[in-house]
């Protein structure tokens, strides 16, 4: 048998290496890589060692974690090519029309990104090999490759979820391999380090730019716009390996190179395997539609992004017993990640004037003449102001372009709000992003009404348009309609202190206005908010708007001065009223005047809950609201005395759910005055159950009658090939359906809504609406479906169902979501939702 591509590279070198005074890993860091977890620290100063002593290497930190550990790329090319390297860059990005010129270089940039999931750790053990060979100066064949690109390696996207696996593992391993993964060491605890800090996960973020690693990531891979981009993970244990080619659905408009070039690597490196005897697979499970992904996001901004999976992960350990009882080892799944490397690098050497052509005539072409059916997006200017603006700063973060309308009638398009075709016309007042520009992809990508499926078994959500995500009065346009110039936000005038006037008024429309909230709580502030609509001085105000009396707040030392400085950190808009009579609604004196008590608040977290929707209310109240949150284990729920607080949040939980004493205590503190709130699978702990309202059925009789139906579908589907059973299990079950629901804004669940919310439904809970307790939110019908994929099973009986609701127990209250609110924290209008149910509800 031939000799693998790992034993070619990497050992035939170590005495070159040695030679040109770079150790090699197994030297530096005292141990053979394969025989346990290095430190993220460890391989900082590996990377450093070898950098040192290779003047063509450049290590960028581009940011640090949550953690504050470091996070940095290593750009790695020939001597040439190093000392022309900002020409290089710059170059690339002329040939997107990011920049204007010419491009008088001819290199293209091959980035790879190692461990953006933290237990599946071979990836920076990898990277630590990969980086080796190509930064020997000595290894003839890989310095010819680097004459034909830039290589550039992160070498762990995620370094304290990596930490968090590799310490714990490092702690619990056994000195003699023990593959037997009933051994403790095979299987980490809640949450795992999959996740980053705060548990997310970060191939999901992409897109979105949520954490902190991908905000700083993705502001440096903008300036370099690579040609390619691997993604190295990991998959169970019993897999062998995936590489590219990717899965069905693939996006239309991917094109025909990007599909060429993955056949090219894919081919290339199974050649490798092949002589190896290693197995693997292709064009099975991981497919290319939902762009936060790692291959996607890259793949809608002209590379060719690829995802590699090796069989292992964190159950694989140092070594592991799979399937098969053959033991799958760490210096195993190295080798697979590493000959996958390299072969992505050999390629690239290969095909690089293609790669750079086929790059730029994607750009021009998208650019001028883009494919996909909606040309032009408006965004109204009377949207609310504050998801508007949320919504411009995550265009910016992507390198986006939009624009200010021009005054133009008799225009047509679709209208997201109802799902139909409309005619409208514009104001100078609305944002115009067209499809013509440089991002012309990721711009229709991002709000497509309904993204195109080939197929519907998927990985991740199908529909995802931003105008939904941030409840956003828009239109999509078949037809090209440019901006007329630069859009400038109105700029934020300063709030100045004059006279105390009777109260202080803020709008309650936003994130931003929960944070200036909580800010002024935490301030000792005392805050009100009006059940009824009301007006004053000529101006009127919805409910829920929120009231900073001078009454009240006269033991607050420079009460006026606090309140401006801290409207104008959030940049909100101060309105004034002097007095508290009011020529429309309540007076400032009437009972239905409410004290926003500030709560203290504990989040659920442990075995049974979902570490994902833990992780991303835990980063909302830390990074978004700066709210004290306290955090406690749901497998402890029975003993903690819990009259400590007035909110506890239920993550998404799976299993048994709660223990019987956790149930008693818990319903106890409800009754006392407490309030939870179930979200997501936490809302089956109570659905159905005698004394709670939250019932799948109205009556016995539809219960029956759904019964029948679903039997007698099985009789039908029991007869269905059994290579078939994927595609039956999906038609019970919802990926990223979006539907439109009907607030009620007489609720302080509905208040700054506007009286209309989408949600995103990941699941398949339907219930009936609540005869006792408050429909705050309802899928009023089964028009009020808008986009994303959902089973044919359930899609008929989505109508007239409940999506959020709360009742009351005693002198408490339950607020039930039936989804995730701000899933994976992108789904900017749930966070003023949720917002309502902490602050506001039961005050």
């Amino acid at each position: 048998m031939k000799k693998s591509l790992f034993l070619i590279l990497f050992l035939a070198f170590g005495l070159g290496a040695a030679f040109a005074q770079i150790q090699t890993p197994e030297q530096f860091l005292g141990y053979k890589p394969g025989d346990r977890f290095t430190p993220h620290h460890r391989m900082v100063d590996y990377f450093e060692h070898v950098a040192a002593n290779n003047p063509n290497i450049q290590l960028v930190q581009y940011g640090e974690t949550n953690e504050k550990r470091p996070l940095f790329i290593a750009i790695l090319s020939s001597p040439e090519n190093m000392a022309n390297l900002e020409q290089i860059r710059e170059d690339n990005l002329k040939r997107t029309g990011m920049l204007e010129g010419t491009p008088s270089t001819a290199v293209p940039i091959n980035w790879m990104s190692f461990n953006v999931h933290g237990n599946e750790s071979v990836g920076m053990e990898a990277a630590i090999s990969a980086f080796h060979t190509l930064a020997d100066p000595t290894n003839a064949k890989s310095q010819e490759w680097l004459k034909n690109q830039v290589v550039i390696i992160d070498p762990c996207i995620n370094p304290d979820g990596r930490d968090r696996y590799a310490m714990w593992y490092n702690q619990k391993m056994n000195t003699i391999l023990q593959p037997d993964l009933q051994s403790v060491e095979h299987n980490e605890p809640w949450p795992g380090g999959r996740a980053n800090h705060y548990l997310f996960d970060l191939n999901r973020d992409w897109a979105w730019q949520v954490q902190v690693e991908s905000q700083q990531r993705l502001k440096i891979y903008q300036q370099w716009m690579p040609q390619l981009h691997l993604d190295f993970h990991e998959q169970g244990i019993n897999n062998p390996f995936y590489m590219a080619p990717a899965a069905e659905p693939l996006h239309e408009q991917l094109t025909d190179w990007q599909h060429e070039f993955q056949d090219i690597f894919g081919k290339n490196t199974a050649k490798y395997f092949d002589e190896m005897g290693r197995f693997y697979f292709t064009k099975e499970r991981f497919d290319l539609l939902y762009p936060s992904y790692g291959d996607t996001y890259p793949m809608y901004n002209g590379a060719i992004g690829m995802t590699i999976e090796q069989g292992g992960s964190g159950r694989a350990g140092r070594g592991g017993f799979n399937a098969v009882g053959d033991t799958v080892t760490l210096s195993y799944r190295i080798e697979g990640h590493y000959t996958a490397a390299m072969s992505a690098v050999e390629v690239t050497s290969q095909n690089s004037q293609k790669l750079l052509d086929e790059f730029s005539k994607y750009f021009e072409q998208n650019s001028s003449n883009p494919i996909g059916k909606y040309k032009s997006f408006v965004i109204k200017g009377e949207s609310n102001p504050a998801q508007k603006a949320k919504l411009l700063a995550l265009l910016d973060k992507n390198g986006i372009r939009y624009g200010k309308a021009a005054s133009k009638s008799g225009l047509r398009g679709f209208e997201y709000t109802s799902g139909k075709n409309v005619s409208f016309s514009t104001s100078e007042e609305d944002i115009v992003i067209s499809a013509f520009q440089p991002k012309s992809v990721l711009t229709q990508v991002f709000f497509e009404p309904n993204p195109q499926l080939n197929d519907s078994i998927t990985y991740d959500i199908t529909s995802w348009a931003l105008p939904y995500a941030y409840n956003l009065e828009a239109y999509a346009l078949e037809s090209r309609l440019d901006p007329s110039g630069e859009y400038e936000e109105a700029e934020f005038e300063s709030n100045a202190v004059t006279k105390t006037p009777v109260a202080y008024i803020a709008r309650w429309e936003g994130t931003r206005d929960a944070a200036f909230l909580a800010s002024l709580l935490r301030q000792g502030i005392r805050v009100k908010y009006p059940e009824y609509a009301f007006k004053t001085e000529g101006k009127s105000f919805p409910a829920g708007t929120l009231l900073i009396t001078k009454g009240g707040n006269e033991y607050v030392a420079d009460f006026d001065k606090k309140v401006a400085d801290t409207a104008n950190r959030f940049g909100v808009t101060l309105e004034t009223t002097m007095t508290g009579y009011m020529e429309e609604g309540k007076d400032f004196g009437s009972p239905n005047i409410r004290v926003i008590q500030a709560p203290k608040v504990a989040l659920v977290g442990g075995d049974g809950t979902s570490s994902l929707n833990y992780g991303e209310i835990w980063h909302f109240f830390e990074q978004e609201l700066d709210y004290p949150l306290v955090n406690l284990e749901m497998g402890d729920l029975g003993r903690y005395d819990l009259s400590d607080y007035d909110v506890l949040i239920m993550p998404s939980t799976w299993g048994g759910g709660l223990s019987k004493s956790a149930e008693e205590q818990v319903m106890e503190w409800v009754r006392a005055g407490g309030k939870l709130i179930a979200i997501d699978g936490a809302v089956n702990l109570f659905a159905n159950k005698e004394g709670f309202a939250l019932k799948t059925f109205d009556t016995d009789e539809e219960e029956k009658a759904a019964k029948k139906a679903a039997d007698t579908l099985a009789k039908v589907e029991r007869l269905e090939p059994y290579l078939e059973g994927e595609r039956l299990a999906i038609s019970s079950g919802a990926a990223g359906a979006i539907y439109q629901v009907d607030m009620d804004e007489t609720h302080p669940l509905g208040y700054g809504t506007g009286g209309k919310y989408y949600t995103l439904k990941n699941n398949s809970n339907i219930f009936a609406y609540m005869d006792r307790g408050v429909n705050a939110g309802k899928i009023i019908s089964n028009d009020s479906y808008r986009t994303g994929y959902i089973g044919y099973k359930i899609k008929s009986s989505m109508g007239e169902s409940l999506a959020i609701g709360s009742e009351r127990k005693g002198r408490g209250e339950i607020v039930y979501f039936v989804d995730n609110p701000i899933f994976r924290g992108f789904w900017e209008s749930g966070k003023l939702v949720l917002s309502n149910a902490i602050f506001l509800v039961g005050q």
